[in-house]
Protein backbone atom coordinates (compact mmCIF):
# COMPACT_ATOMS: atom_id res chain seq x y z
CA UNK A 1 0.00 0.00 0.00
CA UNK A 2 1.31 3.27 -0.87
CA UNK A 3 -0.03 7.38 -0.46
CA UNK A 4 0.88 9.76 -1.92
CA UNK A 5 -0.48 13.96 -1.47
CA UNK A 6 -0.34 17.38 -3.31
CA UNK A 7 -1.70 20.37 -3.04
CA UNK A 8 -4.76 22.06 -4.88
CA UNK A 9 -5.41 25.95 -4.83
CA UNK A 10 -9.29 26.35 -5.11
CA UNK A 11 -10.28 30.01 -6.93
CA UNK A 12 -13.10 31.55 -6.10
CA UNK A 13 -15.50 32.65 -8.79
CA UNK A 14 -16.25 36.26 -6.82
CA UNK A 15 -14.26 37.34 -4.24
CA UNK A 16 -16.44 35.98 -0.71
CA UNK A 17 -16.74 38.01 2.13
CA UNK A 18 -16.36 37.16 5.90
CA UNK A 19 -15.79 39.01 9.50
CA UNK A 20 -12.47 37.78 9.02
CA UNK A 21 -11.68 38.98 5.28
CA UNK A 22 -12.23 38.78 2.05
CA UNK A 23 -11.68 35.20 -0.03
CA UNK A 24 -9.88 34.35 -3.15
CA UNK A 25 -8.48 31.30 -2.93
CA UNK A 26 -9.04 28.03 -0.53
CA UNK A 27 -5.83 25.81 -0.37
CA UNK A 28 -6.53 21.93 0.22
CA UNK A 29 -4.79 19.22 -0.19
CA UNK A 30 -5.38 15.62 -1.33
CA UNK A 31 -4.13 12.31 -0.35
CA UNK A 32 -4.32 9.29 -2.30
CA UNK A 33 -4.06 5.42 -1.30
CA UNK A 34 -2.87 2.92 -3.86
CA UNK A 35 -3.12 -0.86 -2.76
CA UNK A 36 -2.32 -1.90 -6.17
CA UNK A 37 -5.85 -2.94 -7.54
CA UNK A 38 -7.61 0.58 -6.83
CA UNK A 39 -7.01 3.61 -5.10
CA UNK A 40 -8.95 6.31 -2.54
CA UNK A 41 -8.99 9.55 -1.98
CA UNK A 42 -9.32 12.04 0.66
CA UNK A 43 -9.30 15.80 1.13
CA UNK A 44 -7.41 17.97 4.03
CA UNK A 45 -8.42 21.33 3.96
CA UNK A 46 -7.51 23.96 6.12
CA UNK A 47 -9.18 27.10 6.81
CA UNK A 48 -6.32 29.89 7.42
CA UNK A 49 -6.84 31.81 10.80
CA UNK A 50 -9.62 29.59 11.80
CA UNK A 51 -8.21 25.67 11.77
CA UNK A 52 -6.34 24.52 14.35
CA UNK A 53 -4.08 23.01 12.20
CA UNK A 54 -2.64 25.75 10.14
CA UNK A 55 0.91 25.76 11.31
CA UNK A 56 3.58 25.31 9.60
CA UNK A 57 4.80 21.94 9.94
CA UNK A 58 1.36 21.08 8.09
CA UNK A 59 2.75 19.39 4.95
CA UNK A 60 5.88 17.31 6.83
CA UNK A 61 2.76 15.81 8.95
CA UNK A 62 1.09 14.64 5.45
CA UNK A 63 4.31 13.19 4.31
CA UNK A 64 4.40 11.74 7.93
CA UNK A 65 1.02 9.94 6.87
CA UNK A 66 2.03 8.77 3.24
CA UNK A 67 5.32 7.24 5.16
CA UNK A 68 3.19 5.67 7.91
CA UNK A 69 0.23 4.42 6.04
CA UNK A 70 0.46 0.91 6.52
CA UNK A 71 -0.63 1.93 10.22
CA UNK A 72 -3.95 2.25 9.36
CA UNK A 73 -6.77 4.52 10.26
CA UNK A 74 -7.56 3.91 13.88
CA UNK A 75 -3.60 4.10 14.27
CA UNK A 76 -3.67 7.48 12.35
CA UNK A 77 -6.51 8.97 13.18
CA UNK A 78 -5.39 8.65 16.83
CA UNK A 79 -1.25 10.20 15.95
CA UNK A 80 -3.07 13.23 14.49
CA UNK A 81 -5.41 14.50 17.00
CA UNK A 82 -3.78 17.76 16.63
CA UNK A 83 -4.48 18.09 12.88
CA UNK A 84 -8.26 17.30 12.49
CA UNK A 85 -8.16 18.06 8.86
CA UNK A 86 -5.57 15.67 8.19
CA UNK A 87 -7.69 12.93 10.22
CA UNK A 88 -10.77 13.86 8.41
CA UNK A 89 -8.47 12.92 4.55
CA UNK A 90 -7.12 9.85 5.68
CA UNK A 91 -10.84 8.77 7.57
CA UNK A 92 -11.84 9.49 3.89
CA UNK A 93 -9.20 8.22 1.32
CA UNK A 94 -9.45 4.90 3.75
CA UNK A 95 -13.20 5.05 3.47
CA UNK A 96 -13.08 5.38 -0.53
CA UNK A 97 -10.24 2.73 -0.78
CA UNK A 98 -12.75 -0.26 0.26
CA UNK A 99 -15.47 1.09 -1.25
CA UNK A 100 -17.08 -0.41 -4.99
CA UNK A 101 -16.31 3.27 -6.32
CA UNK A 102 -13.51 6.18 -5.17
CA UNK A 103 -16.17 8.28 -4.86
CA UNK A 104 -19.56 6.20 -3.60
CA UNK A 105 -18.12 6.17 0.11
CA UNK A 106 -21.84 5.81 1.88
CA UNK A 107 -24.69 4.33 -0.40
CA UNK A 108 -27.97 5.24 0.07
CA UNK A 109 -31.00 6.80 -1.44
CA UNK A 110 -29.16 10.23 -1.54
CA UNK A 111 -26.16 8.68 -3.67
CA UNK A 112 -29.03 6.72 -6.00
CA UNK A 113 -30.76 9.96 -6.81
CA UNK A 114 -33.56 9.41 -4.77
CA UNK A 115 -33.72 11.93 -1.69
CA UNK A 116 -32.32 14.83 -2.06
CA UNK A 117 -30.53 16.69 1.43
CA UNK A 118 -32.21 19.78 2.32
CA UNK A 119 -29.77 22.67 2.41
CA UNK A 120 -29.78 26.53 3.18
CA UNK A 121 -28.40 28.95 0.34
CA UNK A 122 -25.53 31.14 1.86
CA UNK A 123 -25.58 34.89 1.12
CA UNK A 124 -21.97 36.47 1.57
CA UNK A 125 -20.99 39.43 2.89
CA UNK A 126 -20.40 42.55 0.69
CA UNK A 127 -22.07 45.73 0.43
CA UNK A 128 -26.19 46.16 0.90
CA UNK A 129 -27.00 45.77 -3.15
CA UNK A 130 -24.74 42.99 -3.19
CA UNK A 131 -26.31 41.05 -0.45
CA UNK A 132 -29.80 41.78 -1.59
CA UNK A 133 -28.56 40.47 -5.26
CA UNK A 134 -27.97 37.56 -3.26
CA UNK A 135 -31.29 37.20 -1.28
CA UNK A 136 -33.17 37.33 -4.43
CA UNK A 137 -31.22 34.91 -6.17
CA UNK A 138 -31.55 32.45 -3.78
CA UNK A 139 -35.26 32.61 -3.54
CA UNK A 140 -35.54 32.77 -6.79
CA UNK A 141 -33.81 29.21 -6.37
CA UNK A 142 -36.60 27.83 -4.22
CA UNK A 143 -34.43 27.66 -1.04
CA UNK A 144 -36.81 28.11 1.83
CA UNK A 145 -33.69 28.55 4.52
CA UNK A 146 -31.19 31.50 4.01
CA UNK A 147 -27.97 31.51 5.98
CA UNK A 148 -26.45 35.28 5.84
CA UNK A 149 -23.34 36.00 7.34
CA UNK A 150 -23.02 39.28 9.17
CA UNK A 151 -20.94 41.65 11.27
CA UNK A 152 -18.66 43.16 8.29
CA UNK A 153 -20.60 45.50 7.39
CA UNK A 154 -22.97 48.68 9.51
CA UNK A 155 -25.37 46.56 11.56
CA UNK A 156 -28.56 48.77 10.58
CA UNK A 157 -28.17 47.66 7.03
CA UNK A 158 -27.99 44.13 7.89
CA UNK A 159 -31.15 44.58 9.78
CA UNK A 160 -32.42 46.05 7.03
CA UNK A 161 -31.75 43.28 4.34
CA UNK A 162 -33.45 40.81 7.49
CA UNK A 163 -36.28 43.24 7.30
CA UNK A 164 -36.65 43.01 3.49
CA UNK A 165 -36.71 39.25 3.50
CA UNK A 166 -39.15 39.37 6.06
CA UNK A 167 -41.56 42.00 4.10
CA UNK A 168 -41.36 39.39 2.06
CA UNK A 169 -41.54 35.80 3.30
CA UNK A 170 -42.79 35.06 6.88
CA UNK A 171 -40.89 32.55 8.95
CA UNK A 172 -42.91 29.43 8.00
CA UNK A 173 -42.40 30.52 4.04
CA UNK A 174 -38.40 31.15 4.61
CA UNK A 175 -36.40 30.54 7.66
CA UNK A 176 -33.60 32.68 8.29
CA UNK A 177 -30.15 31.91 9.91
CA UNK A 178 -27.48 34.17 10.53
CA UNK A 179 -23.44 34.06 11.28
CA UNK A 180 -21.49 36.50 13.09
CA UNK A 181 -18.23 34.56 13.00
CA UNK A 182 -17.64 36.31 16.39
CA UNK A 183 -18.20 39.51 15.37
CA UNK A 184 -19.67 41.11 18.42
CA UNK A 185 -17.93 42.05 21.82
CA UNK A 186 -19.70 40.59 24.89
CA UNK A 187 -20.46 43.81 26.00
CA UNK A 188 -22.44 44.65 22.76
CA UNK A 189 -24.22 41.18 22.01
CA UNK A 190 -27.50 40.80 24.15
CA UNK A 191 -28.62 44.34 22.86
CA UNK A 192 -27.78 43.43 19.07
CA UNK A 193 -29.58 39.97 19.36
CA UNK A 194 -32.47 41.57 20.53
CA UNK A 195 -32.69 43.34 17.81
CA UNK A 196 -32.32 40.23 15.80
CA UNK A 197 -34.93 38.57 17.25
CA UNK A 198 -37.45 41.31 15.69
CA UNK A 199 -37.10 38.82 12.34
CA UNK A 200 -38.13 35.70 13.57
CA UNK A 201 -34.58 34.10 13.28
CA UNK A 202 -33.87 30.15 13.07
CA UNK A 203 -30.87 31.05 15.16
CA UNK A 204 -27.38 32.78 15.32
CA UNK A 205 -24.10 31.29 14.77
CA UNK A 206 -21.12 32.36 16.77
CA UNK A 207 -22.25 35.74 18.19
CA UNK A 208 -19.31 36.50 20.11
CA UNK A 209 -15.31 35.03 19.35
CA UNK A 210 -14.54 31.67 21.00
CA UNK A 211 -12.89 31.11 24.43
CA UNK A 212 -14.88 33.60 26.50
CA UNK A 213 -16.98 30.64 28.10
CA UNK A 214 -18.36 32.65 30.76
CA UNK A 215 -19.85 35.48 28.51
CA UNK A 216 -21.02 33.12 25.67
CA UNK A 217 -23.11 30.97 28.12
CA UNK A 218 -24.25 34.04 30.30
CA UNK A 219 -25.42 34.95 26.26
CA UNK A 220 -27.30 31.48 25.96
CA UNK A 221 -29.17 31.65 29.46
CA UNK A 222 -30.17 35.22 28.14
CA UNK A 223 -30.72 35.29 24.60
CA UNK A 224 -34.03 36.21 22.99
CA UNK A 225 -33.16 33.76 19.65
CA UNK A 226 -30.98 30.04 19.43
CA UNK A 227 -27.69 30.45 19.30
CA UNK A 228 -25.37 28.00 17.84
CA UNK A 229 -21.87 27.41 18.23
CA UNK A 230 -19.43 26.77 15.33
CA UNK A 231 -15.82 27.80 16.27
CA UNK A 232 -16.05 27.43 19.88
CA UNK A 233 -15.78 23.59 18.70
CA UNK A 234 -12.19 24.28 16.85
CA UNK A 235 -9.48 22.71 19.03
CA UNK A 236 -11.46 20.96 21.95
CA UNK A 237 -9.72 17.53 21.08
CA UNK A 238 -10.54 15.23 24.33
CA UNK A 239 -14.01 14.02 24.78
CA UNK A 240 -14.40 14.69 28.42
CA UNK A 241 -13.66 18.63 27.64
CA UNK A 242 -15.92 18.42 24.58
CA UNK A 243 -19.08 17.02 26.99
CA UNK A 244 -17.62 20.32 29.85
CA UNK A 245 -17.67 22.78 26.95
CA UNK A 246 -21.30 21.93 26.23
CA UNK A 247 -22.35 21.77 29.96
CA UNK A 248 -20.91 24.93 30.58
CA UNK A 249 -21.90 26.89 27.64
CA UNK A 250 -25.76 25.23 27.31
CA UNK A 251 -26.00 26.44 23.12
CA UNK A 252 -28.84 25.59 21.46
CA UNK A 253 -27.50 23.75 18.70
CA UNK A 254 -23.82 22.98 17.43
CA UNK A 255 -22.24 23.06 14.16
CA UNK A 256 -20.11 20.43 12.99
CA UNK A 257 -17.64 20.86 10.27
CA UNK A 258 -15.75 17.44 9.90
CA UNK A 259 -12.75 19.39 8.73
CA UNK A 260 -12.19 21.37 11.39
CA UNK A 261 -13.31 19.09 13.78
CA UNK A 262 -11.24 15.51 13.26
CA UNK A 263 -13.35 14.12 10.59
CA UNK A 264 -16.35 11.50 10.85
CA UNK A 265 -15.29 9.99 14.17
CA UNK A 266 -14.77 13.83 15.54
CA UNK A 267 -18.21 14.67 14.24
CA UNK A 268 -19.86 11.62 15.84
CA UNK A 269 -18.36 12.42 19.19
CA UNK A 270 -20.27 16.06 19.34
CA UNK A 271 -23.07 14.52 18.21
CA UNK A 272 -23.82 11.99 20.69
CA UNK A 273 -22.65 14.41 23.59
CA UNK A 274 -25.06 16.93 21.86
CA UNK A 275 -28.28 14.90 21.72
CA UNK A 276 -27.01 13.66 25.48
CA UNK A 277 -27.32 17.04 26.33
CA UNK A 278 -30.81 18.04 24.40
CA UNK A 279 -28.97 20.64 22.14
CA UNK A 280 -29.43 20.43 18.20
CA UNK A 281 -26.81 20.14 15.48
CA UNK A 282 -26.42 20.02 11.98
CA UNK A 283 -23.52 19.70 9.46
CA UNK A 284 -21.59 22.39 7.48
CA UNK A 285 -18.86 21.77 4.60
CA UNK A 286 -15.91 24.23 5.10
CA UNK A 287 -14.92 24.92 1.69
CA UNK A 288 -13.73 21.96 0.62
CA UNK A 289 -14.00 21.15 -3.29
CA UNK A 290 -16.33 18.78 -4.67
CA UNK A 291 -14.61 15.55 -3.17
CA UNK A 292 -14.63 16.61 0.29
CA UNK A 293 -18.36 17.66 -0.12
CA UNK A 294 -19.16 14.50 -1.63
CA UNK A 295 -17.80 12.63 1.40
CA UNK A 296 -20.18 14.89 4.18
CA UNK A 297 -23.13 15.04 2.00
CA UNK A 298 -23.36 11.31 1.71
CA UNK A 299 -22.16 11.26 6.19
CA UNK A 300 -24.68 13.57 6.58
CA UNK A 301 -27.13 11.60 5.14
CA UNK A 302 -27.06 8.38 6.96
CA UNK A 303 -27.60 10.60 9.92
CA UNK A 304 -30.90 11.13 9.34
CA UNK A 305 -31.08 14.67 10.57
CA UNK A 306 -34.26 16.60 8.97
CA UNK A 307 -32.64 19.92 8.85
CA UNK A 308 -31.68 22.26 6.03
CA UNK A 309 -27.56 21.49 6.40
CA UNK A 310 -24.98 23.92 5.69
CA UNK A 311 -23.41 21.82 2.37
CA UNK A 312 -24.16 24.16 -0.77
CA UNK A 313 -20.51 25.38 -1.72
CA UNK A 314 -19.78 23.19 -4.54
CA UNK A 315 -20.22 25.82 -6.68
CA UNK A 316 -18.12 28.97 -5.48
CA UNK A 317 -14.86 27.94 -7.31
CA UNK A 318 -13.82 27.86 -10.89
CA UNK A 319 -11.94 24.85 -10.86
CA UNK A 320 -13.34 22.36 -8.74
CA UNK A 321 -13.93 18.68 -10.27
CA UNK A 322 -16.99 17.87 -11.41
CA UNK A 323 -19.07 15.81 -9.46
CA UNK A 324 -22.62 14.32 -9.30
CA UNK A 325 -23.51 16.86 -6.98
CA UNK A 326 -25.97 19.22 -7.74
CA UNK A 327 -27.83 21.94 -6.08
CA UNK A 328 -31.87 22.37 -7.13
CA UNK A 329 -34.85 23.89 -5.67
CA UNK A 330 -32.60 24.30 -2.36
CA UNK A 331 -31.61 20.67 -2.11
CA UNK A 332 -27.95 18.75 -2.96
CA UNK A 333 -28.81 16.28 -5.20
CA UNK A 334 -26.85 13.14 -6.74
CA UNK A 335 -26.97 13.32 -10.63
CA UNK A 336 -26.34 9.42 -11.08
CA UNK A 337 -25.96 11.06 -15.20
CA UNK A 338 -23.08 13.27 -14.35
CA UNK A 339 -19.67 11.87 -13.58
CA UNK A 340 -16.84 12.49 -11.58
CA UNK A 341 -13.79 14.14 -13.78
CA UNK A 342 -10.98 14.02 -11.88
CA UNK A 343 -7.12 15.16 -13.09
CA UNK A 344 -4.81 15.94 -11.15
Amino acid sequence: MKATYHKHILQFKKPSGTSRGILKTKETWFITINDGSKYGIGECGILRTLSIDDRPDYEEKLQWICDHIHLGVEALWSELIEFPSIQFGVEMAFKSLESDSPFLLFPSAFTRNEDPISINGLIWMGDKEFMKQQIEEKLDQGFDCIKMKIGAIDFQTELDLLSYIRSQFSSEVIELRVDANGAFSPQEALGKLQRLSEFDLHSIEQPIKQGQFEEMAILCQNTPLPIALDEELIGVFDVTEKKKLLQTIQPQYIILKPSLIGGFKGTKEWINLAEELDIGWWITSALESNIGLNAIAQYTYTLKNKMPQGLGTGGLFTNNFQSPLQVNDGALLYNNQTKWLVNF
